[in-house]
């Protein structure tokens, strides 16, 4: 699965754009260097139903742009 089909299946998964996701992390302060993707995952799967491999690739986008 590419970069961003895992992009396109979290929108269908979550019923959020990425982006919008996004903008939620980066208001929980998830993109500050110190927070481990650990914790985003954990995040992720709770509020959003969201798994490994959907949620690293959003942890690379949460933390890298």
């Amino acid at each position: 699965m590419s970069f961003q089909a895992y992009l396109d299946t979290i929108e269908e998964k979550t019923g959020l754009t990425p982006r919008q996701l996004i903008e939620i992390a980066q208001s929980r302060g998830y993109d500050d260097a110190s927070v481990k993707a650990g914790e985003i995952l954990d995040w992720l799967k709770t509020d959003h139903g969201l798994g490994r491999g959907h949620g690293m690739a959003l942890v690379h986008v949460i933390k890298k742009g």
